[in-house]
């Protein structure tokens, strides 16, 4: 009952943001952004997407063989498709981190402490470096000129993210201290690679004047979507790229559309994992044996 209380707060969360937003901005803007995106560039985007959770994949691995469990990468990556899956289109059940750690526990009698802490890292390791990234675009972006004493917040969080995220693994997380660099390395590159599929999607839509904007507003509504508040972060982001483009006087309708088309590229790069949830539970896991 608690899960589908749960479940239902995030429906009616997810559905109350999106109105708000569609009444906000004209449905035909809508539309007419939509029809005139270039499929060449959203073909482009889907595909840097995909790459940025093949990496993300390998990141997660790092952390998984700090705890002894070794996974070929081809079966890690099986599981990691299909955690989007759960993560994204059954957010009132067991979900995407919970199925992985069930099902890692359940074949490798692996402790669940140190799976979800594995987890919780991968989770940790992702989000730092989106908020280095979002704090170095807002430090150069218009909302700095705006507010000026958001620069030196910006370049000041930019530069803290990562030692603090170092003490805490120092603190609570200490048997990953060693893999601490590695990890980090590859959420910069995961976080890069994501940057790369949103400019595309951008290019898609024909925005240019307002990219470095854009780019934040992408990176700032990432942050936010990680708070389970709404299905899949949709609505939330609506909402950051609605207020974040009124504020420097640019179309909403454009930055709503951009929201809308990169979580279309989520959605069905996520739906690759219903077709391998069976594959992955018949599959034998050992490296050694793939």
């Amino acid at each position: 009952m608690k899960r589908k209380l749960k479940l239902l707060l995030k429906i009616l969360l997810t559905a109350a943001a999106l109105a708000f937003v569609l009444q906000k901005v004209e449905p035909d803007r809508l539309k007419s952004a939509l029809r005139s995106a270039d499929a060449f560039w959203l073909f482009c985007a889907f595909f840097f997407f995909n790459l940025s959770k093949i990496a993300s994949a390998l990141r997660l691995n790092l952390y998984f063989e700090t705890i002894g469990l070794h996974l070929a990468q081809s079966y890690n990556l099986l599981l990691y498709y299909v955690g989007m899956f759960y993560n994204l289109f059954l957010p009132g059940g067991i979900g995407g981190d919970g199925y992985k750690i069930y099902l890692l526990n359940k074949t490798f009698k692996q402790r669940l402490k140190t799976l979800f802490q594995a987890v919780l890292l991968d989770r940790v390791s992702g989000l730092a470096a989106l908020i280095f990234y979002a704090a170095l675009l807002c430090a150069f972006s218009r909302y700095a000129q705006l507010y000026p004493l958001t620069y030196g917040a910006a370049i000041l969080c930019a530069l803290l993210v990562f030692p603090a995220t170092y003490l805490m693994t120092k603190l609570f997380f200490p048997l990953f201290l060693d893999v601490f660099g590695k990890t980090m390395a590859w959420g910069l590159a995961v976080q890069l690679l994501q940057l790369v599929s949103a400019w595309m999607i951008a290019k898609s839509l024909g925005i240019d004047g307002a990219l470095w904007e854009y780019m934040t507003l992408f990176l700032v509504s990432s942050v936010a979507a990680v708070l389970p508040l709404t299905i899949g972060g949709v609505g939330i982001r609506e909402l950051t790229f609605l207020y974040g483009l009124e504020w420097i006087g640019e179309n909403p309708a454009l930055g709503v559309t951009f929201s809308f088309l990169f979580f279309m590229v989520t959605a069905l790069s996520s739906l690759a994992g219903l077709f391998l949830i069976n594959r992955i539970q018949a599959q034998p896991i050992d490296k050694e044996v793939i």
